[in-house]
């Protein structure tokens, strides 16, 4: 290979990992072949099965090894080589029992990274977490960037002295395992504060490790907000009518609990952001048909516009139950309409909490996510900084 390889890790979660990923993958499409460019996540946690290349094999890897994979149709690449260790639920105590040998996870690893690079000019390679996760069964970050001989990207979040905090605790980690840092790409800087986060963060990097700020990315809320697919995801159930929105994303800051009477939700259905999503309890068998009336409504008066509001019908589980009736008129209707077994209250809470993650189904957002990263990572310094000369 012409570069060392690239190892991109996080200081934490969800702080755009895949996403820098996603976006150094594409730059690196654009300056080498597309079969000079090699991708590996050794170590995965969430995992989706696939097929092998060659042996039409079913086997499981992970998440972001499959998105990567198809986003870029990188057929060169063979799934049984991008993802060689898996950790599923369990694994951490047979490793500690001594039922799964070190050894074993540190071969496989290497023998996919030399198959993988053989016909490669670079490589890059995802980590899973913050730099420290893996220590458990001895595959922590640090250690797999330093037994492929790969320079590290550190990934944080916006800010400064917190971020730069965080920094230093992984770039610690880095030192003792002896890999060598490569750079840092900050996301997620508000708009407001960009230049300010970039100036300061471009001088700490100098001044304190003498590395260089390969990327400041500021924040695009889009980014962060849930498709209907996601909701799915999260609460473990399917949209009991719409299913065609499924990519459809909407914003948690334009989610409303409705308590009002029908009168008040309907005025408020026709002012607010027609992409809203509301929640309601299954017993407001009123709020749930009005809801069905201003979309039909909206359907036969075409100057308003299709409405394009979402309906998430709550209650406990075993404690409520959604009336037959009203199941069976949803079944009729196309609007977007999820049924959770949860109170109104946790379900407006875990849709706060939820961090959505890029996947190979919504092609939308990872597309809108490289456009938005690529053009902030500085390439020339970063193949500068791996160069193997």
């Amino acid at each position: 290979m012409t570069n060392r390889a690239i190892f991109v890790a996080a200081t934490k979660q969800h702080v755009g990992k895949t996403t820098v990923s996603l976006a150094v993958t594409s730059g690196l499409l654009k300056r080498f072949s597309k079969s000079g460019v090699g991708f590996i996540k050794p170590v995965g946690q969430q995992h989706v099965p696939v097929k092998t290349s060659q042996s039409a094999e079913t086997i499981r890897v992970d998440k972001d090894v499959c998105l990567v994979k198809e986003h870029f149709k990188l057929d060169h690449l063979d799934y049984e080589y991008m993802s060689p260790v898996i950790i599923p639920r369990g694994y951490t105590k047979d490793y500690i029992d001594g039922k799964i040998e070190h050894d074993m996870q540190v071969q496989r690893i290497q023998n996919a990274y030399e198959h993988l690079s053989v016909n490669t000019d670079i490589m890059l390679c995802e980590g899973t977490g913050h730099v420290a996760v893996g220590s458990v069964v001895n595959l922590n970050n640090a250690q797999v960037a330093a037994m492929l001989n790969a320079d590290m990207v550190l990934v944080a979040n916006g800010g400064l002295g917190s971020a730069f905090d965080e920094l230093e605790l992984n770039r610690m980690h880095c030192q003792a395992h002896g890999v060598r840092i490569a750079g840092v790409v900050i996301n997620k800087v508000l708009p407001e504060k960009y230049d300010q986060t970039k100036h300061y963060m471009t001088k700490a990097l100098r001044q304190y490790w003498d590395v260089p700020l390969l990327g400041c990315v500021p924040d695009r809320p889009f980014l962060g907000c849930p498709a209907l697919a996601d909701l799915e995801r999260l609460f473990k159930c399917q949209l009991l009518s719409g299913s065609q929105y499924r990519m459809r994303h909407y914003s948690v800051q334009d989610t409303n609990l409705v308590t009002t009477s029908l009168h008040k939700f309907l005025e408020n259905l026709r002012k607010k952001p027609t992409r809203t999503l509301y929640f309601c309890h299954c017993t407001r068998h009123d709020i749930i048909l009005g809801f069905f009336g201003e979309y039909q409504r909206r359907l036969r008066e075409t100057k308003e516009g299709r409405m394009e509001a979402a309906l998430i019908v709550c209650g406990r589980k075993q404690k409520y139950e959604l009336d037959n009736e009203i199941r069976e008129m949803i079944n009729i209707i196309d609007a977007p309409v999820l049924h959770v077994e949860l109170s109104t209250h946790e379900a407006i809470e875990k849709v706060h909490n939820f961090t959505p993650k890029l996947n190979i189904d919504d092609a939308h957002r990872a597309s809108k996510a490289i456009e938005h990263y690529e053009p902030y990572i500085d390439f020339d310094t970063l193949l500068e900084r791996t160069s193997s000369s």
